[in-house]
């Protein structure tokens, strides 16, 4: 038997035990077949509001980034060493206890910033679990293991079980982190295991620095062309800025906005002519290393 068996096998047994969490504020997931269509949940998520001590441990991610991530130059995307992790059973069984100590997490007694660097942490790290899973792939909507005959991607799947919920990638952002924090930044702290997402951070979310780590993100991402490109006609935007534009406020205007919050000075110059925005682009190429 495998170390994922065993956990596997000793998480069923623990939530049959415990499937009553005081204080669990998790709603039914809701199911979509990709990023690419996810519609936002109609429900809010109760995000515990008060200040706490309790902090979680990611250490061993922090240890697997160390190794296997490669951060991008020049705006460039980090990349992942898909490959070499693959190889090495030691560190995917490190992988595999992290992600099990994070489901015997009870998130709803952390922090609100302990529970968005809880839920953003988990979500990377069960990315790139469910790549290595199927690896070698050219990309993660080859991953079919979503429920739904139209369905791409694992998105859909159930993966994770965090206070008696089986929950999906999904789960995780569009009923969880996005109705509970409604924050635009929250777009460039998930990563989906792609050359045009947002970087897969070099360090893990932690509450006392995520306002500081979600807007470098933000930063990161706006000023590289895979965020925004300024073009002879206008502007060329990653797909995300589309899919979830809701998020991005009312119309272009706001998006512009936002995109100029997080500018350097040249960009931030361009933003401020109002310039059109002519197309949205994204590159769904796995983002490994060579």
């Amino acid at each position: 038997m495998t170390i994922r068996e065993i956990l596997s096998h000793c998480r069923a047994l623990a939530i049959d035990a415990t499937s009553k969490v005081a204080g669990v504020c998790l709603l039914v997931p809701l199911v979509v077949a990709s990023p690419a269509i996810a519609e936002p949940a109609r429900e809010q998520v109760a995000i515990n509001q008060q200040e706490t001590e309790m902090a979680v441990d990611h250490q061993a991610w922090q240890s697997l980034l160390n190794t296997y991530l490669s951060p991008g130059q020049a705006g460039a995307p980090n990349l992942f060493n898909y490959a070499a992790l693959s190889k090495n059973q030691a560190d995917r069984d490190a992988l595999e206890l992290y992600i099990t100590a994070l489901e015997g997490t009870a998130v709803s007694r952390l922090s609100r910033n302990e529970q968005f660097a809880f839920w953003a942490n988990l979500y990377n790290a069960t990315t790139v679990r469910v790549i290595l899973d199927h690896y070698p792939v050219r990309t993660i909507r080859d991953i079919g293991i979503s429920p739904g005959l139209f369905s791409k991607g694992p998105w859909g799947a159930k993966l994770v079980t965090v206070e008696g919920r089986k929950l999906s990638l999904d789960d995780i952002e569009h009923v969880i982190l996005r109705p509970g924090w409604q924050d635009p930044r929250i777009h460039y702290a998930v990563n989906c295991a792609s050359i045009g997402c947002p970087n897969l951070p070099t360090k893990p979310f932690t509450g006392k620095t995520l306002d500081k780590d979600l807007d470098a993100a933000a930063r990161a991402y706006v000023n590289a062309p895979r965020g925004v490109t300024v073009g002879r006609n206008g502007l060329t935007l990653s797909k995300i800025y589309d899919w979830y534009a809701e998020d991005f406020g009312q119309g272009p205007a706001d998006l512009l906005a936002h995109l100029a919050t997080y500018a350097d000075e040249e960009l931030a110059a361009t933003l401020a002519t109002s310039p059109r925005i002519r197309s949205y682009a994204y590159d769904w190429d796995l983002n490994e290393t060579n």
